[in-house]
């Protein structure tokens, strides 16, 4: 090694080629094409030898059959038809002349070099670029979308799940009111919410838009002729046209040019309220409301987040403020009619959350006065009327909704509840029947299925028990026996109870004990003032007389009743399961012959009732609980849970006396019997 390395050094300094060593170990002095240090050979045998090595391997290719020629040109022919198609998939967009495929004639109607020939109209391309996938989503840019039908639009509750603010920075939240959507132009949905007579609001289901349907594509191979084709889409365009049109007229608007100039300052207030930063978001539309006295919307959005302070505080002068600034609201100039719509709407319904029924009522009365044509509103309107006790005024209300729309499920329902309460049983019916089966918002509430049943039975009709068992169903009953409509979930049910189940085994050893002292009592009033026996007023017997003297109404004594009764009024003071019971009373009940009340169910599952009997004649005197029938007797206490279906029958020859106590169930905690609301 240390020779070769002098060797190479000593030839570098001599300024000599190295002579080159071949593999026999002879050397040779480098030639003078390598005097540069470039190749020893030419060009042209560098070529020859890579065309050999190409030929050899061919050979050895074929020979020995590495590849399979067959299977490589089979995928190469499938690439291009897969590839093909792909292309002219997603060039499918650009077909202008209706023949499947994008070719030349395509292109030059895109490049405006010949006439466009007719084209199906947006809704007939929608579904195809839908089925397409992937496809669609690359030429939704090119094709134009079918216009959006607002006439049905009806937005959703920004309250409900999944629903995100940051996603529609313009809207406004009326619990289920108003939509703003972060358009150019502003739309608003109509409120899905309206009063019934249940519940303060009820959520209305919103109506699909309708669908147009897709006209039947032609067969392959077939053409239609030029003029019917050109006709056809013209009638389309001028449909989608007039549907467009349609729906620009009816295409709500929230904001007036003020309120428009400080869009971006309404939604940042907004989108403070949405996210419960009630203080920041008061202070931010105080702030607009002071710079903008005459924004509607600014003004509109101060009474919400006073509304959702008050809710949130349990501060009724809070939501009085609310129910004012809305007022303002609706009150300004150039307000649009859907703000003015939401503002007078939501402080009705707030007003008659604070008990303010009139003040409701006139605000009802008003937004119908603007809106002539609404018939919800008119519908909220006889709900007004009826929490007032205005049954006539309702049903005034109702007749002119069934004139304009006879149909109206929510006015047929309500109207069929008048007339049972005027004691027209058999003319209420179709009107209660028909508009439950309607199914509309407003329409499913148990006191409908309640007087439906009801109704039928007193005229004999044994379908009254297919209703009530639709109404359990519907979860308005706890069973077709047990219809009471204000209830506490758990509390153990059945129709009769003895002492001991109670637990009052001390009032009812004390009721028992003194039947007599009660009794004298009772017939002492009897005999000085009847006019204490004040007649049933609920509409509950379909013959006979029947009176009633109250000494306790929800939990408290009615007026001087006591001074009547004083030794009775102090056996009670002792138990106040039964005179501090708020859902029930303590009364007297006298009966006279041939009287009949019809089956009927109490309120409510929180209470019990007793019944003591004091002058009972026999034969003849009858109740029946669900299917088990009873008699009373002198000095025994009956209980039982007026919840479930009871009838009473008085066919004796003298008056029947009974003393009436409603006790809490055993059942309610001390708390749910303090904060119970009274009935």
């Amino acid at each position: 090694m240390a020779q070769k390395k002098n060797s190479k050094t000593h030839n570098k300094r001599d300024g000599r080629p190295a002579p080159v060593e071949h593999k026999n170990g002879k050397r040779a002095e480098a030639g003078p094409g390598a005097a540069d240090g470039g190749p020893r050979f030419s060009m042209f045998t560098w070529l020859v030898v890579v065309a050999l090595l190409g030929v050899w391997s061919s050979v050895a290719v074929f020979y020995f059959d590495i590849v399979d020629y067959d299977r490589v040109l089979a995928r190469a022919q499938e690439f291009r038809m897969n590839f093909s198609e792909v292309l002219q998939g997603k060039l499918a967009a650009y077909d202008t002349d209706g023949d499947g495929d994008f070719d030349v004639e395509d292109a030059k109607v895109l490049l405006e070099k010949t006439s466009k020939p007719e084209v199906e109209t947006p809704t007939q391309r929608a579904p195809e670029l839908e089925k397409d996938g992937p496809a669609a989503e690359e030429t939704s840019a090119a094709v134009p979308l079918p216009p959006l039908d607002d006439s049905h639009f009806v937005p959703d509750d920004p309250t409900e799940p999944g629903q995100r603010y940051e996603e529609e920075p313009g809207s406004i939240d009326t619990t289920g009111v108003l939509v703003e959507e972060s358009q150019p132009e502003e739309t608003e949905g109509e409120s899905g919410r309206y009063q019934t007579s249940s519940k303060l609001s009820a959520e209305a289901e919103g109506e699909e838009p309708p669908k147009a349907e897709p006209e039947p594509e032609p067969q392959t191979g077939s053409t239609q002729p030029t003029e019917s084709r050109q006709e056809a889409d013209g009638a389309a365009e001028k449909a989608a046209e007039e549907q467009k049109e349609k729906a620009k007229k009816k295409k709500p608007k929230l904001l007036n040019k003020i309120d428009k100039s400080i869009k971006s300052e309404i939604d940042a207030a907004e989108k403070l309220r949405r996210k419960g930063n009630l203080d920041m978001a008061l202070k931010a539309f105080d702030s607009l409301v002071q710079q903008h006295p005459l924004s509607p919307r600014a003004r509109y959005g101060k009474a919400q987040v006073q509304d959702d302070l008050a809710e949130k505080l349990r501060s009724n002068d809070l939501l009085q403020s609310a129910i004012n600034t809305y007022r303002e609201a609706a009150e300004l100039p150039d307000v649009t009619s859907d703000l003015l719509r939401a503002a007078l709407k939501r402080r009705a319904e707030r007003q008659q959350f604070l008990g303010r029924m009139r003040g409701s009522l006139a605000t009802l009365q008003k937004l119908v006065d603007i809106f002539p044509d609404d018939v919800g509103l008119r519908n909220d309107l006889g709900v007004a009327h009826l929490l007032l006790g205005d049954n006539k005024g309702a049903k005034k209300v109702y007749e002119e909704v069934l004139a304009v729309a006879p149909s109206n499920g929510f006015a047929k329902v309500h109207y069929g509840f008048i007339l049972k309460a005027e004691n027209k049983i058999a003319e209420s019916i179709p009107y209660l029947r028909e508009g439950l089966e309607s199914g509309e918002p407003g329409t499913d509430d148990g006191r409908f299925y309640f007087h439906l049943g009801d109704a039928l039975q007193r005229v004999g009709d044994d379908s009254a028990y297919q209703w009530y068992e639709r109404g359990h169903q519907r979860g308005h009953f706890a069973s077709v026996w047990q219809r009471s409509l204000y209830n506490v979930e758990g509390l153990k049910a059945q129709p009769w109870w003895t002492p001991q189940e109670t637990g009052y085994t001390d009032l009812v050893r004390m009721l028992e004990r003194n039947w007599k002292t009660i009794r004298d009592e009772a017939l002492a009033v009897m005999d000085r003032s009847r006019g204490r026996f004040i007649p049933e007023e609920e509409n509950l017997r379909e013959k006979g007389e029947w009176g009633q003297y109250t000494l306790w109404q929800q939990g408290k004594r009615v007026g001087n009743a006591c001074q009547g009764v004083p030794k009775t009024c102090a056996l009670m003071e002792r138990f106040p399961e039964a005179t501090g019971c708020k859902r029930g009373q303590i009364k007297f009940s006298v009966m006279q012959p041939g009287t009949h009340v019809w089956p009927h169910t109490g309120p409510t599952n929180c209470r019990l009732r007793m019944h003591l009997g004091l002058v009972i004649p026999a034969p003849g005197c009858r109740i029946r609980c669900t299917n088990q029938t009873r008699e009373w007797e002198e000095g025994r206490v009956l209980i039982f849970d007026d919840s479930f279906e009871h009838e009473v029958w008085q066919e004796a020859d003298s008056y029947r006396l009974i003393f009436i106590v409603d006790v809490w169930h055993p059942e309610l905690s001390q708390y749910q019997r303090q904060t119970l609301s009274p009935i």
